[in-house]
């Protein structure tokens, strides 16, 4: 077994001090007026050969993993996987690790994966949170960690967050299907308490009154655990009794069950029904009916939210709430009835 490559065997390498490659290697040549040129030959023989840092040492020493938790309502839902991505690139260019685990929607896993992190002593937490986690939330909070909420938030806790602006986002959207003639629109969106989901199931309501068409709004909740039986029951319903000849998906996840079951009871969009979703995906493009959607910014939610839990980690004890604006991709799928 090879000996580990310490500072002192890079020193000797060039012949100078084993402090100036600590100085260089921790990012402080600039503090310490290391010359570029010694800094840039310390990283080439570190590189040479093949010096790997000593984390835990490190940590001891600076009280600092570098390592950022990351938990996800649902790894499988291609927006979260997108913004997982841009999250892991921002944390990078700062000199960190993420770690990253999906809580399935279930506040129960979310804890365990939070207790998990907390005990590997991660700098900080970003989190998309799942309902019923208030308390784990608070618990972060409370022991000085800092937390910053992605996607979603609790009203009634204090903390950094950055969202979608929700209510605008599902007004704008059913308001482009109600100007292009719709008017038996449905929402098919998740059974949940948690407020993005409120706030677009408000919006869809709302334009839908505003427009005269209360009788029409037909809202279908679906059960996260139950979701591909629970959107096929609803397009049944919506196809065989509410003739609805518009829906709007609260979710992306929503959105993809939905184009499975247009497939299977051979619907002809948008000549049958007009099909709205939420958030990008591949499947939108390959379906024979492009679909609109909901576009939220993604990388702009992910560099916000890294931002402001590495400012918490340098700390500042500043509190933000940033809400993002949407953008509506029209395509075939809502052309005029």
């Amino acid at each position: 077994m090879s000996k580990r490559v310490s500072l002192k065997d890079i020193a000797r390498e060039i012949g100078i001090s084993t402090a100036l490659v600590s100085y260089v290697l921790n990012g402080r040549e600039k503090e310490k007026r290391v010359a570029a040129e010694m800094a840039e030959r310390i990283r080439n023989v570190a590189r040479e050969l093949n010096y790997v840092p000593n984390q835990v040492a490190l940590s001891l020493k600076t009280g600092s993993t570098r390592t950022i938790g990351l938990i996800l309502a649902d790894i499988a839902n291609p927006f979260f996987g997108q913004l997982a991505r841009v999250v892991e690139d921002e944390a990078s260019k700062a000199g960190y690790t993420v770690i990253i685990g999906s809580s399935d929607e279930s506040s129960h896993r979310s804890a365990a994966i939070i207790e998990t992190l907390v005990n590997r002593q991660v700098d900080g937490f970003i989190i998309v949170p799942a309902e019923g986690s208030q308390n784990q939330v608070r618990g972060l909070i409370d022991k000085g960690i800092p937390v910053v909420l992605a996607d979603r938030y609790f009203p009634e806790i204090n903390t950094s967050h950055v969202v979608l602006s929700n209510y605008e986002a599902a007004f704008d959207a059913v308001k482009h299907l109600i100007r292009n003639g719709y008017k038996r629109i449905g929402i098919v969106a998740y059974q949940s308490g948690m407020i993005h989901m409120r706030e677009r199931v408000r919006g869809y309501r709302e334009v839908m009154e505003q427009h005269k068409l209360q009788k029409a709004i037909s809202i279908s909740e679906i059960r996260f655990e139950h979701m591909h039986k629970d959107v096929d029951e609803a397009m049944q319903k919506a196809i065989r009794q509410t003739k609805a000849d518009a829906l709007f998906f609260a979710t992306n996840s929503l959105s993809i069950s939905g184009l499975y079951c247009i497939k299977k009871y051979g619907i002809k969009v948008p000549g049958e029904l007009a099909f709205l979703g939420f958030d990008g995906s591949e499947s939108f493009d390959f379906f024979y009916s492009p679909v609109t959607f909901v576009e939220q910014p993604i990388q702009e939610m992910a560099k916000e939210s890294v931002n402001l839990l590495l400012g918490q980690i340098q700390g500042s004890s500043v509190i933000h709430h940033r809400q993002l604006q949407h953008k509506l991709i029209i395509r075939e799928s809502t052309q005029l009835a």
